[in-house]
């Protein structure tokens, strides 16, 4: 990751938000004060996949000769996405049969309903 991302900075105190007058003459409304960054430690993981686990996948593939860690970051963020659109498909299925346990036939069904998922089709057989 560039050192920028993983740089904590800090931001002094702000004045509060000055609205500025537009053309017309009206007020124009505050821009809202710019979003502190935290310290990696002090605010929530990024990923939720543990990034030496998809390390360890991304090895196993034989083409693979160097994995760099911007690279494993964001395989594990898509996968984190993928599995977060299916499963919330799924779910949506289960609560049309007015359940609220995913099963077997919730996840064919998301498979089926959204063509981006057509690769899965058979993939549960």
């Amino acid at each position: 990751m560039a050192a920028a991302a993983t740089a904590a900075v800090t931001i002094g105190p702000t004045a509060a938000p000055v609205a500025e007058e537009g053309l017309s003459g009206e007020a124009a409304p505050a821009a809202a004060p710019p979003p502190q960054a935290l310290a990696p430690s002090a605010g929530p993981r990024l990923s939720r996949l543990p990034l030496a686990r998809v390390k360890a996948l991304v090895k196993a593939d034989p083409d693979v000769t160097l994995a760099g860690q911007e690279a494993i970051f964001i395989l594990a963020r898509a996968a984190e996405l993928f599995v977060e659109t299916i499963a919330r498909d799924a779910y949506f299925s289960a609560q049309q049969g007015k359940r609220k346990t995913l099963q077997r036939k919730d996840l064919d069904n998301a498979i089926e309903a959204v063509d981006e998922f057509a690769f899965l089709e058979g993939t549960l057989d």
